[in-house]
């Protein structure tokens, strides 16, 4: 008796169709791709672009929020560094790319 049967090679048709084949194949990881270009690498570009302007428009009297919580007004803009008046004669050095939001001369610092 035989517990294992035969197994037979099959020739295959896609010898014929190499190429379609192969496109098949990789078509579901394009579509991945694009995908994630769209929704999570295209509007981190964006996010990144609108903060690098936001950084670029930072001028005295200016009302700011860094990443840490603090806000203040700016008084001395540098290359890559603000001092912001976070209380009456209290002034603070921030690296530029820590502001988290920049307010117009109109809002209300915590000093004021």
């Amino acid at each position: 008796m035989m517990f294992i049967s035969q197994a037979y090679a099959q020739t295959s048709g896609a010898a014929t169709s190499g190429g379609a084949g192969f496109f098949i194949q990789m078509a579901p990881l394009i579509l991945i791709f694009v995908i994630f270009y769209f929704l999570l690498i295209r509007p981190q570009q964006k996010r990144m672009k609108a903060h690098q302007a936001m950084i670029a428009s930072a001028k005295p009297r200016d009302t700011v929020v860094t990443n840490g919580g603090l806000v203040g007004k700016v008084t001395k803009v540098d290359e890559h560094e603000l001092e912001i008046e976070i209380a009456a004669g209290v002034k603070v050095r921030v690296v530029k790319t820590m502001l988290a939001d920049i307010r117009p001369h109109g809002a209300k610092a915590a000093n004021d």
